[in-house]
């Protein structure tokens, strides 16, 4: 059913959209690129709750509710800790997007008196040691022990004593987890004269009013946005799932029979989510509809109640499982990630969504088959081939390009170094000028990440907390600063004597130009750092004695390419039954301009159309320096973004200076190709639409001209939806 473009009317309205338009500002400029995929699986009315996971990049994972606002132009209402919401500039921006504040108990824990240890005969029984149990505790309330022992929490049943009370289920719940490991701290520290652990005391919560506005938000038909891990972490899997995305949904059924919530999977995929101009795909998994088995079970209350909260959230996780990448840890993740750089297809690219489908396909893969003799030798030779990369100083993109050493060879870096001096000048400028920004952006992230590690028990680095805090403070001190300059450029106009129009106007002029300076320091930075990536190949290659090393290293790329190739076509068939139907669909390469920053013709939404590499072209027309590979040579050359960590290639999907190097001279050919839109549709839309245009285009036009309508098709479909979604009736439909 279509529906009409709906413009904000009340001041609530008005308040979410300008909150929107602050927050995509900020994204557009910290995100090099923004990326939805499976958007039109956002439903169109009716109560919706987004699930998103992982939780790896705290309050910028909020991302996903521009996407959705974007797409439909529904307002989705987060839950926020209450915490946070205390906290000046978050509590201002989560007000104005309508959150829903949420008391975490670990926020509210205070330290206990005394020591506790366990009943050596009822791990459900606490033995205090110099502690006030009757005054500080009551049945309901939770006890909470320290990070040594991964912080478990547990609800007190019964106070029996000042030194005894009765836990209602054993720390780490029925099964015990954390038993074992509490008494064995407790051994230790009583070794060191210590009488036991030290605790912390939360009081019981009432989420009642939080329930109550969840509960309105979807009987109004509106979005809820949830994380259900809990709190944010930097960690290559998903944490446990909190039940309380399950109550909310089955809670609001329960209290209206006539509501029908669906539940969006949506699953964040960061490269670098700490870095400065790195990239995200918002991937939007198929919506579902709450059973209304769960919420007559829900009704009856007990055990029947915790059933269903437990039976919904195993399907939230499943669902889940689908739209993310996991890993049980993070060299896993490295090894299947540079395992998905060297399976490439000849001639042609992947976007960013189907890097993080083809990241899950071999994460999936690899953990399945991970015991198999010829899946270990693909590992060791994986990483034998990562550790000379990067001992010769290269990304993996970059091997099958390096050249032996020439007279080109030391010209093209002697341009290529002066390229780079000339952008590093033009960026000087708007660098020097927002330097404080930076600086205090940088050192003050660091330190809010060392705070979030010493708080938590789930996080490695405290890195998923960086981006936030880089984005608030350039926002806080951003206006400060320029003002500031706004000030000093004023006074010297006054001292020197400028007429009084022009030391009105000064401040003025000031505040307006500074932004644009800015601006310009940050796409003339982009392109001397992509210059700047495109020197490392040149410099090895002049080095004396690494030819050899070069050529031995794209033999041994070869030689491994090969092995991933026959591994995966003997093991995936083992998986996926339908493997030989359903592979992942990648676009023929389309560069019908300079640079790669436009694929089709589309430009990217997370970056201007200006300033993108336009001495590239000098290259290739006006010095002829850059190397033009054989048709097989090009083709083995396929380029991947990159996703985390040192076995990085650092994105190079849309605009690598040295991956527009090389393909220039097709320009002319592939500019007769129809031209696929920048946004793509998802994997299964092409799929359907590949196998429904194959007889209608077999015989007619060559191949790679099929794959290129038949994503241009899809392209084509989902645009119509969103203009459509937006102007009016939805003709399609």
């Amino acid at each position: 059913m279509g529906r009409t473009k709906r413009s904000p009317t009340t001041s609530s309205d008005f308040l979410y959209a300008s909150a929107m338009f602050l927050w995509r500002s900020a994204i557009t400029i910290f995100f090099r690129e923004v990326r939805p995929r499976g958007a039109f699986h956002i439903p169109q009315e009716g109560p919706v709750i987004f699930v998103a996971a992982p939780h790896n990049n705290q309050f910028v994972d909020m991302v996903l509710a521009l996407e959705v606002w974007r797409e439909t132009r529904r307002k989705v209402q987060f839950l926020v800790a209450a915490k946070s919401m205390k906290q000046r500039v978050i509590g201002f921006f989560a007000r104005m997007v309508s959150s829903i504040p949420v008391v975490r108990a670990a926020d509210e824990a205070k330290p206990g008196t005394g020591y506790v240890s366990l009943s050596e005969h009822d791990p459900c029984i606490v033995v205090g040691h110099g502690t006030q149990f009757t005054k500080e505790l009551g049945p309901r309330m939770q006890i909470m022990l320290p990070k040594s022992v991964n912080a478990p929490l547990a609800e007190v049943l019964e106070v029996i004593s000042d030194t005894e009370l009765k836990l209602k289920k054993e720390f780490g719940g029925d099964g015990g987890k954390g038993t074992l490991k509490i008494r064995q701290k407790v051994l230790e520290l009583q070794a060191q004269s210590e009488p036991g652990l030290e605790f912390k005391k939360i009081p019981h919560l009432d989420q009642q009013d939080m329930y109550h506005h969840v509960y309105q938000c979807l009987t109004e038909g509106g979005c809820i946005g949830i994380f259900p891990e809990g709190g944010s972490h930097d960690r290559a899997d998903l944490l446990p799932l909190k039940a309380g995305v399950s109550l909310m949904a089955l809670g609001a059924m329960a209290n209206n029979p006539s509501l029908k919530v669906q539940i969006v999977p949506v699953g964040m995929s960061y490269f670098h989510p700490h870095r400065f101009r790195s990239r995200v795909v918002v991937e939007f998994g198929t919506a579902f509809d709450v059973p209304q088995e769960l919420v007559a079970l829900y009704r009856q209350g007990g055990t029947e109640k915790r059933q269903a909260v437990g039976q919904l959230l195993n399907l939230i996780y499943d669902a889940l499982k689908i739209v993310t990448v996991r890993a049980p840890d993070y060299d896993t993740l490295m090894l299947c990630q540079a395992a998905r750089r060297l399976y490439d297809i000849p001639g042609q690219h992947t976007s960013l969504g189907q890097v993080v489908e083809l990241n899950r396909r071999f994460l999936e893969g690899y953990l399945h088959f991970k015991d198999e003799p010829k899946v270990k030798k693909l590992r060791d030779d994986v990483l034998k081939y990562n550790r000379m990369v990067r001992y010769l100083g290269l990304r993996d993109h970059q091997v099958p390009r390096a050249q032996k050493a020439s007279w080109k060879t030391l010209g093209l870096l002697i341009y290529r170094l002066g390229l780079l001096q000339f952008w590093s000048v033009l960026a000087l400028p708007g660098v020097v000028l927002n330097a404080p920004i930076f600086l205090a952006a940088s050192a003050m992230s660091r330190k809010k990440a060392k705070e979030a590690l010493a708080g938590s028990v789930v996080k490695i680095s405290g890195r998923d907390v960086v981006a936030t805090w880089k984005i608030l403070i350039s926002l806080g001190l951003t206006p400060v600063l320029y003002g500031f300059y706004a000030f000093i450029a004023t006074m010297a106009a006054i001292k020197y004597g400028a007429p009084i129009k022009w030391q009105i106007c000064t401040p003025v002029l000031v505040m307006l130009a500074l932004p644009l300076v800015a601006y310009a320091a940050l796409k003339f930075g982009e392109a001397g750092v992509d210059v700047m990536k495109s020197l490392p190949p040149l410099v090895v290659a002049l080095i004396p004695g690494q030819s050899r090393s070069l050529d031995r290293l794209k033999a041994m790329r070869v030689q491994v390419t090969n092995e991933l190739v026959e591994v995966v076509n003997e093991f995936a068939p083992k998986l996926y039954d339908d493997f030989d139907e359903r592979r992942m669909l990648v676009t023929p390469v389309s560069r019908p301009g300079l640079s790669r920053r436009r694929s089709g013709g589309a430009p990217s939404r997370a970056q201007g159309t200006l300033l993108v590499h336009p001495m590239t072209w000098l290259d290739e027309h006006l010095f002829g320096w850059s190397p033009r590979p054989s048709r097989s040579s090009e083709e083995s050359a396929g380029v991947t973004p990159s996703d985390d960590g040192e076995a990085d290639d650092d994105i190079h999907e849309h605009c690598d200076y040295d991956n527009v190097v090389g393909y220039l001279e097709q320009r002319g050919a592939e500019s007769t190709r129809p031209r696929s839109s920048e946004r793509q549709g998802s994997y299964a839309d092409l799929q359907r639409l590949r196998n429904e245009s194959r007889e209608r285009l077999d015989g007619i036009v060559p191949a790679s001209t099929q794959l290129d309508e038949t994503v241009a098709e899809a392209d084509g479909v989902h645009l119509r939806r969103r203009a459509d979604r937006r102007d009016g009736p939805d003709a399609s439909s």
